[in-house]
């Protein structure tokens, strides 16, 4: 083998080599996620997010998070944050925002959930927004990906752990029943009514009134018979 073929050899080696080294390190997640009690189904556990700064000419001014299944945005409270900074609630998840951050520095944040899911990582999808509208996107749920999302890995469960009720969660007013109808009376059940008010049927008192006026012309030719004789 000649001396120029073995500079060649021990190049081609190194860039092989550091091509597999590349491949075989995952990403690195660029938002990263820690808890006081990673453990599935543990209860009011804070939850820490530090959201690295990718940009150099501008600074986080907002960090928009999707929640993983088993965390409804009624179960996460804000914990504390950068100064100025504001927690809201969202469809799918939350915001952390205020006055955007000195241009390199990181935004780091924490939460409280009220119980964490049963499962062995969640993943926590988000966006981070500077200020001149650049958004960095960490939603892959792969995490050998480009963007990685930020996912919390979880222990088992403790004995006996078992899944809190749900939270109530902020809805329109609860539509009230619908009010009681009384069915339109029937004409004859009118009718029976309006018998009914006077204490005597109507048949009851046609009837009396025809036994008067029978009476009364008994009475009238009873009355001529005798004056006749």
């Amino acid at each position: 083998m000649s001396r120029t073929t073995l500079p060649r050899l021990s190049l081609a080696v190194t860039a092989a080599a550091t091509a597999v080294l590349l491949t075989a390190v995952p990403a690195a997640a660029h938002t990263e996620v820690e808890a006081d009690r990673a453990q599935a189904l543990a209860e009011n556990v804070t939850v820490s997010f530090h959201a690295e700064a990718e940009s150099d000419t501008s600074g986080i001014k907002e960090v928009r998070v999707v929640l993983p299944e088993g965390i409804a945005p009624a179960d996460v409270a804000y914990d504390e944050g950068p100064a100025g900074w504001k927690f809201s609630a969202t469809d799918d998840g939350y915001t952390v925002k205020g006055p955007e951050l000195k241009t390199g520095t990181s935004a780091e944040y924490s939460v409280v959930v009220r119980q964490l899911p049963d499962a062995r990582e969640v993943p926590f999808k988000t966006l981070q927004t500077y200020g001149d509208g650049h958004v960095d996107r960490w939603i892959e749920l792969d995490e050998n990906g480009e963007n990685p999302a930020p996912t919390l890995k979880l222990k088992a469960a403790a004995p006996g752990a078992k899944p809190v009720s749900p939270s109530p969660s902020v809805s329109a007013s609860p539509t009230p029943p619908p009010a009681k109808t009384t069915p339109a009376a029937s004409p004859q059940a009118t009718r029976v009514e309006k018998d009914d008010e006077g204490g005597l049927s109507t048949g009851a008192w046609t009837g009396i009134l025809v036994a008067l006026a029978v009476a009364v012309v008994v009475f009238a030719v009873r009355r001529r018979g005798g004056s006749e004789q």
